[in-house]
């Protein structure tokens, strides 16, 4: 009983440790703030390649959808230095991603109609077999 007792008291002072403690990473624009240091922002189109990226350089931000397809970015201002080239490599990804070199599949699809119409149609012709006179 006293052995679950001090197991009690440890979990317990183990979140009170972990509730005191700022988080890093992405968050809440509220906890951000709550950080107590100068925030800035800027305008991203695809959260999902940022956070990837911003996971190796190790920086506290967080996302504020104003519209479709449209975010922003809230970060600490003393991290401006670690958001600078987490946000270059971010800003190379997408160029990267817009520069594709593989055709759009509705491209594809027309230049297969295309290809179809110049091709001669292969029509089967179905010819009867001469009727044995003995049946």
């Amino acid at each position: 009983m006293l052995a679950q007792a001090c197991l009690a008291v440890g979990r317990k002072i183990k979140k009170t440790y972990r509730a005191r403690q700022t988080p890093h990473g992405k968050q809440t624009v509220r906890q951000l703030m709550g950080h107590g240091a100068a925030t800035n922002s800027i305008e991203v189109e695809s959260p999902k390649d940022f956070d990837r990226v911003a996971r190796r350089w190790n920086v506290d931000y967080a996302f504020y959808r104003t519209g479709p397809d449209k975010y922003l970015l809230f970060f600490k201002s003393g991290q401006a230095d670690a958001i600078t080239a987490c946000f270059s490599e971010y800003s190379r990804r997408v160029l990267k991603r817009s520069k594709s070199h593989r055709v759009p599949i509705r491209e594809q699809l027309k230049r297969a109609a295309a290809e179809l119409a110049r091709q001669p149609s292969h029509k089967k012709e179905r010819a009867r077999e001469a009727v044995h006179e003995d049946r």
